[in-house]
């Protein structure tokens, strides 16, 4: 049992982030707080990517003449490719996110919710 699960602790790992970040973009009022569940939630979502192409006892996907050409022997690179360029969007969103939020904040003064869109009702 203990062993079953030490072989699977990234997906446990990736479930309680997935829950955490989702938490935080649901359950918060604070916009900033939702932004931070976003970021949580998209690293879970990299965690669950780059377990997938992981490989017990696999080298890097370079040919070495003692490993052969089987392709068993070797790991997968485009799941890491594909996780990176999902990193540099994950980036440029949180800073977008937050340059929004900084807008938001002068203009109504508070990052809550409910508010927020209670001013906007109120100015529209």
């Amino acid at each position: 049992m203990f062993e079953e699960f030490l072989g699977r602790y990234p997906y446990f790992m990736t479930v309680i982030l997935l829950a955490i970040g989702l938490y935080g973009m649901v359950a918060k009022r604070n916009l900033l707080k939702k932004a931070i569940g976003m970021s949580i939630f998209q690293s879970a979502i990299f965690l669950f990517f780059i377990q997938g192409g992981a490989k017990w006892g696999a080298t890097v996907p370079v040919i070495d003449p003692q490993r052969g050409m089987d392709p068993a022997q070797y790991m997968n690179p485009l799941p890491h490719v594909l996780i990176l360029t999902a990193i540099v969007v994950s980036v440029a969103t949180t800073g977008v996110s937050l340059a929004l939020l900084l807008t938001i904040y002068q203009r109504y003064r508070t990052l809550d919710e409910k508010q927020v869109l209670e001013e906007a009702r109120r100015k529209a």
